[in-house]
């Protein structure tokens, strides 16, 4: 091809460059929103090394110690269909910005051709029968947008931005993943435990029933002492069931949640005791804490996103130049194709300025600017729901320990009141009301201790969910 041929693609090429050092974005400046929150917890922290410091920071395998727990969430990051539902979301969304991106290069193409064509003789300008045949080859692009109001770019920021939020969607998905297989965990060992209470106690009233049954039959006690440890065996035996069914629905709630069976050598093998997770969790400064949190950072992404889309809809109410070219050969016969003298070559370049469409632009300027309003509402509100959260589990924290302090100190004396009942009642003193008003009041002292006991650990699991999550390994 000669060179007088290849000039009008030159200079295209010369434009493009041009263009893509030039081009421009009518996009507001984004700066981020002021947090709608105070700037410290409501709640004083124990001081840290790192005043700093956030639990957040910390990987899941340092907050959570136990090598069981830490077995049955690593299988629920591997199984659970939800967490596979977010990453392939991932897996979407980037291949829709990568397809945006593509806006950006011209789409070049070959293609080659063969055409062939019969005239008959009483149409032919000769009066005789004319068969002819073509062939060509192009190279050329079609319809590709000059940038240059940054319509496109601000597509690609949009594209960009959303694909960054579906990340941190899928982040916020395995932070509450773990805090949930975490969390059932935890009610499965308390309900396991629950039982073994309510089977402590059974025996005990089974005991006891029988002892009061020789009594009856000697004539040393009544029927009504007879009747109320029948009723107390019987309310026991009841909760044995009930408690046993319990357990059972929370190993399915696990099993779910984990998206596959679980061995039984990772299942809760004693107490919530023996479940070690980290407690003072260090909530850092909210500036920090609520910045990095995955939900937060998913609507800040989302507001850039509606952001750029400003930028695209302004571009509308300005030209828009659009360029379509080719250069190949073509030639009668095959064999000569690429010969000297076959070059051929077009060059379209289109401008399209808006004039008049009802007001459709303007409109679409205005939806531009009212989502992204909306969305500066949603990132405030997500902030301040995370305030609330980490607020709410360090309110707490700071009083767990007590409250479990006391539920100990109310077990140690309602185990001490049965010892003095019974003591009193085998010697006579006491009526059997009271032995049985020790027992209940020991019975409900060990459930409330237990459920205190829970109470404390799952504070410490919802508390590093809030801070959002930590590091991964």
């Amino acid at each position: 091809m000669r060179l007088s041929e290849m000039r009008p693609f030159t200079f295209a090429a010369q434009l493009l460059a041009a263009v893509s050092l030039s081009a421009c974005t009518l996009a507001p400046h984004y700066e981020r929103p002021a947090l709608p929150v105070a700037q410290t917890w409501p709640v004083s922290q124990a001081p840290s090394s790192t005043p700093t410091a956030s639990a957040g920071e910390l990987g899941w395998r340092t907050v959570f110690l136990d090598p069981r727990l830490q077995g049955v969430i690593d299988l629920a990051l591997k199984e659970n269909r939800d967490l596979r539902v977010a990453v392939l979301n991932i897996e979407k969304a980037r291949a829709q910005y990568r397809v945006q991106r593509a806006e950006l290069l011209p789409s070049i193409s070959a293609s080659g051709g063969e055409t062939r064509s019969h005239t008959p003789a009483l149409v032919s300008q000769t009066g005789r029968a004319v068969d002819a045949e073509q062939y060509s080859a192009t190279v050329g692009f079609t319809a590709y947008e000059l940038d240059l109001f940054g319509r496109v770019r601000s597509l690609n920021q949009v594209a960009l931005q959303s694909y960054l939020a579906t990340e941190e969607t899928r982040r916020a998905s395995q932070i509450s993943l773990v805090a949930e297989v975490a969390s059932d965990y935890l009610t499965l060992a308390a309900d396991q435990e629950l039982l073994r209470i309510a089977q402590d106690t059974l025996a005990t009233r089974e005991e006891s029933l029988r002892l009061s049954q020789k009594r009856f039959e000697a004539g040393a006690t009544s029927q009504l002492d007879l009747s109320q440890a029948q009723t107390l065996t019987e309310q026991a035996r009841a909760d044995v069931a009930a408690t046993t069914a319990q357990a059972g629905r929370d190993r399915n709630a696990l099993r779910l949640v984990v998206g596959a069976e679980i061995p039984a050598d990772l299942l809760p093998q004693s107490g919530l005791n023996a479940i070690a997770i980290q407690a003072d969790l260090p909530a850092g400064l909210p500036s920090m804490v609520l910045t990095g949190r995955p939900d937060v950072l998913a609507a800040e992404h989302a507001l850039e996103a509606q952001n750029a889309n400003i930028g695209a809809a302004r571009a509308a109410f300005l030209p828009r130049i659009s360029l379509t070219g080719s250069t190949g050969a073509a030639s009668p016969d095959l064999g000569s194709l690429f010969n000297a003298g076959t070059g051929s070559w077009s060059f379209t370049p289109q401008i399209s300025l808006p004039i008049f469409s009802g007001g459709a632009n303007l409109a679409n300027l205005g939806v531009a600017k009212a989502n992204r309003d909306i969305t500066v509402a949603q990132y405030e509100k997500a902030v301040q729901t995370g305030f609330r959260e980490v607020a709410d589990g360090l309110e707490t924290q700071a009083t767990i320990r007590d409250r479990v302090a006391a539920q100990d100190r109310l077990v140690a004396a309602a185990a001490n009141s049965q010892r003095l009942a019974q003591a009193r009642y085998d010697k006579g003193v006491d009526s059997y009301l009271t032995l049985l008003d020790a027992q209940r009041t020991l019975y409900g002292a060990r459930q409330t201790q237990l459920a205190a006991k829970l109470a404390e650990l799952n504070n410490r699991v919802t508390l590093y969910k809030a801070l959002g999550g930590g590091v991964w390994p």
